[in-house]
């Protein structure tokens, strides 16, 4: 009667093995249906560069060789504009973007396109004009800033800074 019963459980184990009908193409089949099939969210096309600089060389590893910005372009991103069309979009805490894109930008959910802007840092006083680069999520989420916006602000590289965002709107 033992052996009965461990065939039957045996058996049992066995019949849910049985391959499923494959519902999402190639692979393994998981049982979900292709009509309730989960699918990723896409997401918003990553800039192929940011405005200003080369992109770095691979085999750079100190600050000054990620950043690829020219003199001249950290001197024109220093001038403040005179127009008075700015327009305060509010405050953020900028993290560190990618070192490897170059140019001056802040990618932060202040905006929802891509526009002209300035980042202003209290700690120092300075400004530095930017491109502003609309990411998801609300807008009390903190941003990423480019390594040369950062280095022209004099913040801490490696700080969670809190700055004051503007478009030229």
């Amino acid at each position: 009667m033992k052996w009965i019963v461990t065939l039957g459980v045996f058996g049992a184990v066995l019949a849910g093995c049985v391959d499923q009908p494959n519902t999402l193409g190639e692979g393994r089949s998981s049982g979900i249906s292709s009509d309730i099939a989960i699918r990723p969210k896409a997401r918003p096309e990553e800039r192929s560069s940011p405005a200003l600089g080369a992109p770095p060389p691979e085999d750079a590893r100190t600050i000054e060789a990620l950043d690829t910005t020219s003199e001249s372009e950290r001197d024109a991103a220093l001038e403040v504009p005179s127009s008075t069309g700015e327009r305060a979009l509010g405050k953020t805490i900028a993290s560190l973007g990618s070192p490897t894109e170059p140019g001056f930008w802040l990618k932060t959910p202040l905006v929802t396109s891509e526009t002209q802007g300035r980042v202003f840092y209290a700690e120092t006083g300075k400004s530095v004009q930017v491109t502003l680069i609309p990411i998801d999520g609300p807008e009390t989420a903190g941003s990423r800033i480019s390594l040369a916006a950062l280095r022209l602000l004099e913040a801490p590289l490696a700080g969670l800074p809190e700055v004051d965002v503007f478009s030229d709107t």
